[in-house]
């Protein structure tokens, strides 16, 4: 089996069947970075540009592992170093990256649809690394890919994300993935951070972070984006704390065994205590550690490899 699709632009595109293959295939690339020598030659002689025009640091870096795990020779250009800032367009960029003959573009920008635009005007394939608040499809795979390591299925669990929901495409690939492979997911935030009907996309919806997290087996903790936002929807910091930071009193709602998620930059004291984020529920690390499998099953999966 193999992907239907050239390009990955979001979790809304793929099948039950698909987010299966990435990821059996993605475990069966854990073992190679658990070698001495962390390479394989499975995409050797393949090129991979990665096209940062937004800040990160744990998707990029791990774009740029799995490429060079898989042997191939990887190109990072953030926004900072690119003819975007003489003026360039995006496809423009894109159409001079395509004359070099990559063999994929992994791409992140601040606008929803970027990838979706090169994807239709270029031959290689395309990974979505984030767009705009629209989605961020390999985060949903990684994170789906420890939520079934760790409770050996996703089908049937009772899922809880939390915070910044509107201007979250974690939340949105999540939502996407999650309740497709059977998850019962429940979101929770402020009002002012809580998109319009989004019920209609088979989730729960609550306004208080205690109601959301009972009995749950995973909590999904989101930063507030204030990059995002075009108005100040909250009084203060420390008026969101009191309200919906995960503590080591509240997270006692939940189940014994549940576990905390994070996609990264943490805020400590925000959205989440310092002692639940480096707690014995956290599993933030195996997640960023299962992102560098995902994305090296997807460069493999996309060009092609051997």
């Amino acid at each position: 089996m193999k992907l239907s699709k050239k390009d990955l632009l979001g979790i809304r595109d793929l099948t039950v069947d698909e987010i299966n293959l990435i990821l059996e295939t993605a475990e069966s690339f854990i073992e190679v970075s658990t070698r001495d020598i962390k390479k394989v030659p499975t995409l050797r002689g393949k090129t991979v540009i990665n096209l940062f025009l937004e800040a990160s640091t744990r998707t990029r870096t791990s774009f740029e592992i799995a490429g060079k795990r898989l042997s191939a020779d990887t190109i990072n250009i953030s926004s900072t170093t690119s003819s975007i800032v003489k003026g360039e367009t995006l496809i423009d960029t894109a159409k001079n990256l395509e004359a070099m003959n990559p063999d994929a573009i992994v791409i992140r920008h601040s606008a929803a649809g970027a990838p979706q635009i090169l994807a239709r005007i270029m031959k290689q394939p395309i990974i979505n690394a984030g767009d705009g608040a629209h989605e961020h499809p390999t985060q949903a795979l990684l994170d789906m890919m420890t939520i079934k390591a760790k409770k050996g299925k996703i089908s049937g669990l009772k899922i809880a994300i939390v915070g910044d929901i509107a201007h979250s495409r974690v939340a949105r690939s999540n939502i996407y993935g999650l309740t497709r492979m059977g998850a019962h997911v429940t979101v929770a935030g402020p009002a002012t951070m809580m998109p319009r009907y989004i019920d209609r996309m088979g989730v729960r919806v609550c306004c208080r972070l205690e109601e959301a997290i009972r009995d749950a087996d995973i909590i999904m903790m989101l930063r507030i984006q204030t990059e995002r936002q075009q108005e100040n929807l909250f009084p203060s910091l420390r008026e969101y704390a009191n309200y919906f930071c995960l503590n080591g009193e509240n997270i006692k709602l939940a189940k014994d065994d549940v576990l905390v998620m994070h996609p990264g930059p943490i805020n400590r004291g925000v959205e989440i205590a310092p002692e639940i984020a480096d707690g014995p529920y956290s599993v933030i690390l195996d997640q960023v550690t299962n992102g560098v499998a995902v994305r090296m099953a997807l460069l493999y999966l996309l060009t092609g490899g051997k």
